[in-house]
């Protein structure tokens, strides 16, 4: 079946889909400052695996069809990298708030270029190493390592970046072998196993309140969920990637508006650069196919 290209719709999904992370990123960083991370990430998980079941029991052939895999280990090292890596982004939003977590993490697309060709095999021109490098440098002046006293809880969004992008790079590898629907159930299932793990000797009680914040955080999880996988199905993704940039806007209003952060000067120029950077690997890549 061949896959339709409608760039406008595919842009609009993408758009809502940014909206919706971000706002499922302020809730988390609201719930994560009342209570333990990993509480407040083990219950999202619980809805996300019971969104990816109900998916899964629509397809052909119901779970046992889309469960089966011949890469499980790899399946479930993918779920289990993304879990951990929403604790540690989720942490970061508590730490250093929305905007300087999401202005570290916009380089991610940076670091998926620089690791797809030891991970994949992928052939990373020269072009493309430039970018990567001019990108390294936005990180740096968003960081200033020796300015003044280098804040260490920098890194946090560095890691989860460098996670973020790993998994990337592994659900590309996974799908020479298994379809979308198989992957994002393995993304589901095991990052809810993971988190029950961890997460359930960090129980506590929440007010009436924050269950129905928690209630929210669920939906806009599923839903952002089901918005990138419908954007991705209307258009091609090298279209429509550029436009998840937008998630670090969304997030910092809501970090400036919501939350009283501020935008120093340094990030703003950082992020630039980054996102400039980000752009052009991104263009690279569309035209190299």
């Amino acid at each position: 079946m061949t896959q339709s290209n409608n760039v406008g719709l595919g842009v609009l999904l993408m758009l809502l889909t940014t909206i919706v992370f971000a706002l499922q990123d302020g809730i988390s960083r609201h719930l994560a400052d009342a209570y333990n991370v990993y509480l407040v990430v083990m219950v999202r998980y619980w809805f996300f695996a019971a969104f990816v079941m109900a998916i899964a029991r629509r397809k052909a052939g119901g779970v046992r069809a889309v469960a089966r895999t011949r890469q499980p280990l790899l399946q479930a090292f993918r779920g289990v990298l993304l879990a951990l890596e929403v604790c540690v982004m989720v942490t970061g939003f508590t730490l250093l708030g929305l905007v300087e977590s999401h202005a570290v993490f916009a380089c991610y697309p940076l670091l998926v270029a620089a690791l797809s060709g030891p991970v994949l095999g992928e052939a990373v021109g020269w072009r493309r190493w430039a970018a990567i490098a001019v990108g390294f440098v936005g990180v740096m002046i968003i960081l200033q390592p020796g300015v003044s006293v280098f804040d260490p809880y920098a890194i946090i969004p560095l890691v989860a970046a460098l996670m973020f992008a790993l998994y990337g790079l592994l659900t590309r590898y996974a799908a020479r072998q298994d379809s979308t629907a198989t992957s994002f159930f393995w993304t589901g299932v095991a990052g809810a196993v993971t988190m029950t793990v961890i997460g359930i000797w960090y129980w506590e009680p929440m007010t009436q309140t924050d269950w129905l914040w928690m209630a929210l955080l669920c939906v806009t999880g599923a839903s952002g969920h089901w918005l990138l996988i419908r954007c991705y199905e209307v258009a091609e993704a090298s279209a429509v990637q550029p436009f998840a940039y937008f998630q670090l806007v969304f997030a910092s209003l809501l970090g400036v508006m919501v939350f009283g952060e501020t935008i120093r000067p340094n990030v703003a120029l950082g992020v630039a650069v980054i996102v400039a950077a980000g752009l052009f690997t991104l263009w690279r890549e569309r035209q190299q196919r």
